[in-house]
């Protein structure tokens, strides 16, 4: 089996009850704040941010 090319780093939501697992989860007041938390975390991980849902973005390493 091969390396993993794609892991999930964190997990950004305004819905903690919806979310869970091994990553990070960032919980946020409002959207704005789970964008701009979305934003920050993209540029300080090198990773690529992915909406799941309105109350969801996960964000990946490629």
């Amino acid at each position: 089996m091969g390396e993993l090319e794609r892991v999930i780093l964190a997990i950004v939501t305004t819905n903690q009850e919806k979310v869970g697992g091994g990553a990070p989860i960032f919980s946020c007041k409002n959207n704005e704040e789970k964008n701009s938390v979305a934003s920050n975390l993209e540029y300080i991980l090198d990773a690529i941010a992915h909406e799941v849902n309105e109350e969801i973005i996960i964000l990946v390493k490629h």
